[in-house]
């Protein structure tokens, strides 16, 4: 996991392997994701869905 603070795109390489970019993610919602004791419950909480993305690997 990445962030990009200059254009606010979140990287995400999942267990698969699978390589996400997700554009407009504000610093907060990237902060919560870092804290966040289930990772996977906050993504698809507060990001799956919520912002544009690209599969990039």
């Amino acid at each position: 996991m990445d962030y990009n603070e200059g254009n606010s795109i979140l990287k995400i390489t999942f267990q698969t392997g699978a390589v996400y970019l997700y554009y407009d993610v504000p610093e907060m919602i990237y902060i919560g994701l870092r804290q966040a004791r289930s990772k996977g419950k906050y993504f698809n909480r507060y990001i799956a869905q919520q912002y544009p993305f690209d599969r990039v690997g």
